[in-house]
């Protein structure tokens, strides 16, 4: 397995991280995704750990908390070989103080996520989405306070915008705070938004993409194909109202794309998928998620070879799409420093 410096930390995570939303199974989402229990999670994290992946990433909100559960029984005994990844912010309670990055929220919150996983630290935590109804200031206090207690040892962003996370960098800096190294992230051949604005601060601030969803909700495992219904165990009958729209013929050139590399490489369409984003700049990992063995074998086959750069670039241009204003004129080359926009 290759390791990778998570931003500008210091700290190595695995090329590859195991995505912990199929443990549990419950709510309509979730148990769309998979209910693996912990019998079956055992056996996943000891394939796991056989491949050098050693990085769990789970959520408070996942399963309505079962799958910290899950995930810290079946790490019990073992938990120092272990990275645990979990997130805070979204509604986890029917109280009013239950959810955002209040300082009660974020302190109980990591309390009881604590006490789930069964340990006395998180190795990495990241707000699940920005708390536009709380201080910037007071966000980064309460989490430099959680890290000082050592509760916490890194911190990482989730769905924030380019502005969100830089405010919040800002805040940080100017106070002495710890800075987020994270940024978990939609990102995939079908969802390259997070090239516009998000790479490029992540280059400039140090902070390593977390990548999740990588093979687009599942649209990218070759079971999508042009002109064919979609087949009858697909979660996506579940779970595709919760999934970002994809212009179907920008997804199926992109599944043609995979197809004749894939043949190429003698690899599947996921691993060719993931192998893409494996080499895309500021990737410190990227999440996959199995409901079996089988599934999950397959995915870690995706590291221990390299995509060439003429595949690559099939890929760039199969999945490209112009970016709004103000990212297009750049992206396309049409401005450069010494051939600035006119005023």
């Amino acid at each position: 397995m290759d390791y990778r410096y998570l931003g500008n930390s210091g700290f190595k995570v695995p090329a590859l991280g195991f995505g912990a939303g199929t443990f549990g199974g419950k709510g309509p989402l979730f148990s769309a995704w998979g209910n693996t229990d912990i019998t079956e999670a055992k056996r996943l994290i000891d394939i796991c750990f056989d491949a050098g992946v050693n990085l769990y990433d789970t959520a408070d909100v996942y399963s309505d908390g079962a799958s910290e559960s899950i995930l810290g029984a079946a790490l019990k005994g073992r938990r120092e070989r272990a990275i645990i990844s979990t997130k805070i912010t979204l509604r986890a309670g029917d109280g009013p103080n239950d959810v955002g990055a209040s300082r009660h929220h974020l302190v109980s919150g990591v309390e009881r996520a604590l006490k789930r996983l069964g340990t006395d630290y998180i190795d990495l935590l990241q707000l699940h989405h920005f708390d536009a109804m709380t201080p910037v200031e007071s966000v980064m206090s309460t989490l430099d306070d959680l890290v000082r207690a050592g509760k916490v040892r890194y911190l990482g962003a989730s769905n924030f915008s380019g502005w969100q996370l830089m405010k919040s960098q800002a805040a940080a800096d100017r106070y002495g705070y710890s800075r987020f190294v994270a940024n978990q992230t939609y990102y995939s051949l079908i969802g390259r938004d997070y090239e516009w604005e998000l790479m490029p601060l992540g280059l400039d601030q140090g902070v390593g993409a977390v990548v999740w969803s990588p093979l687009g909700w599942g649209r990218l495992t070759g079971k999508v194909r042009r002109g064919e219904p979609l087949p009858a165990g697909s979660r996506l009958h579940d779970t595709e109202s919760f999934a970002p729209p994809v212009d179907e013929e920008r997804l199926y050139r992109v599944v043609d794309a995979l197809d004749a590399i894939a043949t190429e490489t003698g690899k599947s369409i996921p691993q060719v998928a993931l192998n893409w984003l494996l080499q895309r700049p500021t990737v410190s990992t990227v999440l996959i998620g199995a409901r079996n063995e089988q599934q999950l074998r397959q995915n870690l086959d995706a590291v221990g070879w390299n995509l060439s750069s003429e595949q690559i670039a099939k890929l760039d241009v199969a999945s490209a799409v112009t970016p709004p204003y103000p990212y297009y004129p750049y992206w396309n080359g049409q401005f450069t420093e010494r051939n600035p926009p006119a005023v």
